[in-house]
């Protein structure tokens, strides 16, 4: 069950807590996705947050936001780019968007297949897609005091396998949030320095979050046999002599 707007809203913007983990989680997308000019990028859930670096570069930004959570003006002091739309139907063109990200959308879906099929609906053909989701394994999936304690946690693993189970590529994972989920001044004070560690030793420490990057390849549709057997003909008749005009 997607959570409430407002919760969300309050934990990022309104917790030091939440500030820590909205920049540790926006440092690696933007790592993945530096802003470029002309691109259609959206995101779904409560992704907005994340969407800030890609305002002033991006051709369009759309923050889609499903009817269960709820929807909010955003950005603060700008024209507002979010919508509020069903969860497995959103109001944009087929192939439209060129980057997607997905935060607290699919851990707390209760269609997560239909949406992921919209996820592929929306993309172009070459398009990307960043899922962002609790990590099984991590200490924030295990405490109910942020959001990324409500829904279904994924390993790597199990992500990989559900987005390709829906003709997604796996393209690049990362992981985020090295920092316990505390509010202990001390660990919000120390927070840039464990993301920096653990993106140098992830494999010893787990992340509290998983970023899987995914690509929608769309193949060529090809011809038929005959094309190809038109392209070689055959030569049997090679041997036989052209027939001469007969002098007058």
């Amino acid at each position: 069950m997607h959570l409430d707007v407002l919760d969300l809203r309050n934990f990022y913007y309104r917790t030091q807590l939440g500030r820590v983990a909205q920049r540790a989680i926006r440092d690696q997308v933007v790592t993945l996705w530096p802003p470029v000019k002309g691109q259609t990028i959206a995101g779904f859930g409560f992704a907005v947050p994340l969407l800030r670096p890609y305002l002033t570069e991006a051709r369009r930004v759309i923050g889609l936001m499903p009817a269960p959570q709820g929807v909010m003006p955003w950005p603060a002091g700008g024209e507002n780019v979010s919508v509020l739309c069903e969860e497995t139907q959103w109001p944009v063109e087929t192939g439209m968007i060129d980057r997607l990200i997905v935060l607290h959308g699919l851990e707390t879906s209760e269609h997560p297949g239909a949406l992921l099929d919209e996820c592929w609906r929306v993309l172009g053909p070459g398009g990307r897609a960043l899922f962002i989701v609790p990590s099984r394994s991590g200490l924030w999936s295990r405490s109910d005091r942020t959001p990324f304690g409500y829904g279904r946690p994924y390993s790597m693993a199990q992500l990989e396998a559900q987005l390709r189970h829906h003709h997604f590529v796996a393209e690049r994972h990362e992981t985020a949030l090295f920092v316990p989920p505390s509010s202990r001044r001390f660990w919000l004070r120390s927070a840039p320095m464990w993301e920096r560690l653990g993106a140098r030793v992830s494999g010893v420490l787990t992340g509290g979050v998983l970023l899987l990057e995914v690509s929608k390849q769309v193949h060529a549709p090809q011809r038929p046999g005959l094309a190809a057997a038109v392209r070689r003909p055959l030569r049997v008749l090679d041997a036989i002599p052209r027939p001469k005009p007969e002098p007058a």
